[in-house]
């Protein structure tokens, strides 16, 4: 019975990808046969890296993949235009929330308008409060760095990963046939979001319990103004992922670039020893914000390796952009941070060299365009929890570099990612620590 269903699944996907390669006058290019047949990983290990050749290849730094009627650039003015311009011409848009329904509900990565508007207003009151939040992330950064992973998390990374191999797919037809005969990876998604669910509801289950009308936490906020448990579950989860797996995916690209450049390391060591006075066990907020050469580095190596390679919105109506490439009606298109950072049109010939100082002028941190650099988003989606992020992680560095070395094992060659929402690492980053002696410090 199960090979008959599982015939019946593979006869039934084909059938409707060959349906749709007919819908869409199945383009012949180079390009999108080199997509669908994967050819693009016999030279890259990272399809980024494949988007980003081709972008750099092309002279408006735009590309169009005909097959999944996707419009990829790399053109900081096409961004300001997506993101600030026409920025309601350019919402998530349906076809995106349907890929990520199951695991972000209605959340506010998932949604548009006055849902959207009403959760990040509501989030806005948390997370612009990074100073009384400070003293909270450093005492658990030093009292549980290295806590063991909960059974949520696990469950989390599965979905994640599950639910981007959807927007990898040729065709929407192929994961929904799956879902509907609970097959493959759709039958694995399903599973992993019912433990995410169940973990969830013991959350808001023990919240409700304990109180939570006098609390100002983010949870008790959205409480207070509604008791639906799939809108708290919805919120819960999309918070928790971008907050978790945004700032694991910048640390680990960042202790890769430094580990990898011993120079900045010292640099690094020397600006946080210069900071700290002798018997100080820990930096104050108001110190943190004093050091430049670390927000410079950690915008470096997120400009190189984006938590987010790429983002899409759905054209609502026909436009054109700045580039002159037209733009249908129900076009996704996609701006791409990763390929940017790799453009010598916008950061110059030294683009791909990890290189803090492109951050300072006279020492000082200085900021750049958000449209050269839409590693936050810009415009009226900039992240709502830009400084909370950059705060924890430089709580971290400031937590781990003073007291340990690290070296990498058995790591050689490029980074390589999984297909997730979040640039995860393939099989992680593993480092011997050591501790530094007093003296080093």
């Amino acid at each position: 019975m199960v090979s008959f269903l599982t015939f019946l699944a593979l006869s039934l996907s084909t059938l409707l990808f060959l349906v749709f390669l007919k819908r869409q006058l199945y383009c012949t290019c180079d390009v999108c046969h080199c997509y669908l047949k994967s050819q693009w990983s016999t030279n890259y290990n990272n399809l980024c890296d494949w988007y980003t050749h081709l972008l750099q290849k092309s002279p408006s730094q735009t590309i169009r993949i005909h097959v999944l009627r996707n419009t990829i650039t790399a053109n900081p003015t096409n961004v300001e235009h997506i993101l600030k311009t026409k920025f309601h011409n350019y919402p998530k848009g349906k076809q995106f929330s349907m890929i990520l329904s199951d695991l972000l509900g209605n959340g506010i990565f998932n949604v548009d308008g006055d849902s959207w508007l009403f959760q990040r207003k509501m989030a806005s009151l948390e997370l612009g409060n990074v100073s009384n939040a400070f003293a909270n992330v450093s005492c658990h950064v030093q009292s549980r760095l290295l806590p063991l992973l909960s059974s949520a998390t696990r469950e989390s990374d599965g979905a994640t990963t599950l639910s981007a191999r959807r927007a990898l797919s040729a065709s929407p037809l192929i994961w929904k046939a799956n879902r509907i005969l609970n097959m493959g990876s759709e039958r694995k998604l399903k599973e992993a979001v019912q433990n995410v669910n169940f973990l969830i509801e013991k959350v808001i289950h023990q919240k409700k319990k304990v109180g939570f009308t006098k609390n100002q936490d983010l949870l008790s906020r959205f409480m207070v103004v509604s008791d639906d448990h799939t809108f708290l579950r919805d919120v819960i989860i999309n918070f928790v992922l971008a907050g978790r797996d945004t700032v694991a995916s910048a640390l680990t690209s960042f202790f890769w670039l430094i580990l990898n450049h011993p120079e900045v390391e010292s640099k690094l060591r020397l600006e946080l020893d210069q900071l700290m006075n002798e018997n100080q066990e820990f930096a104050t907020f108001e110190q943190v914000k004093k050091l430049d050469y670390l927000q410079a580095a950690i915008y470096e190596s997120m400009r190189l390796y984006p938590p987010i390679q790429f983002d899409s919105k759905f054209a609502v109506e026909d436009d054109k952009l700045p580039d002159g490439t037209l733009v249908k009606k129900g076009t996704r298109v996609t701006f791409h941070p990763y390929a940017m950072a790799r453009m010598e049109t916008i950061w110059g010939k030294d683009c791909k060299e990890f290189k803090p100082e492109r951050w300072l002028k006279g020492g000082i941190f200085n900021q750049e365009s958000p449209f050269k650099y839409p590693v936050f988003q810009a415009g009226l989606r900039t992240c709502l929890g830009k400084e909370m992020a950059l705060m924890e992680m430089k709580t971290v560095v400031l937590c781990l570099l003073p007291r340990f070395s690290f070296r990498l094992v058995n790591f050689d060659g490029e980074l390589q990612f999984e297909p997730a929402l979040t640039a995860t690492v393939k099989n992680g980053l593993p480092v011997i620590v050591s501790e530094r002696s007093v003296a080093s410090h």
